[in-house]
């Protein structure tokens, strides 16, 4: 039987964070410079201060096959940080087979130990396959987002 282990992200696991990101990113047709790259990765392993982004992993035998970054913040709505998921991935041939779920779940699980009273996130509008999960496991809220890039 395979073995899920949902855990944070730690300095050794560098090589397949890049290439599980690398992959998201590609889903997402996004190319990113490397000081991206080194500075979110320093992010997600280096102090777990407030506002500062953390990392899970998800590894299926021992090997990673997922990942999940979230962050803790404030909102003028709730005296308790509230956590974003900002990315989420599962490798392709692995989808379907609960990891994505469990990579949430893991969130669930920190953001609960945290005190949070919500997990929030995103998605684009094109994005089915994930959407039948999340449509599952959380309340697809009516809010519309607006962004302007400089």
């Amino acid at each position: 039987m395979s073995r899920v282990v949902i855990r944070p992200l730690h300095t050794d696991d560098e090589g397949e964070w890049r290439r599980l990101w690398t992959a998201y990113l590609s889903f997402y047709e996004m190319v990113l410079p490397e000081e991206i790259f080194a500075t979110t990765f320093a992010r997600l392993t280096g102090e777990t201060a407030d506002g500062e982004f953390r990392g899970l992993i998800a590894t299926l035998d021992g090997k990673p096959v997922g990942l999940a970054h979230y962050l803790f913040h404030r909102s003028c709505w709730t005296v308790g940080n509230v956590c974003y998921l900002q990315d989420l991935y599962a490798d392709p041939e692995v989808r379907g087979s609960g990891i994505g779920r469990a990579l949430i779940e893991g969130v669930y699980a920190k953001a609960k130990e945290a005190g949070s009273p919500e997990v929030y996130w995103m998605t684009q509008e094109f994005n089915a396959t994930a959407r039948q999960l999340y449509d599952r496991i959380a309340d697809k809220t009516p809010f519309i987002i607006y962004q302007k890039s400089f």
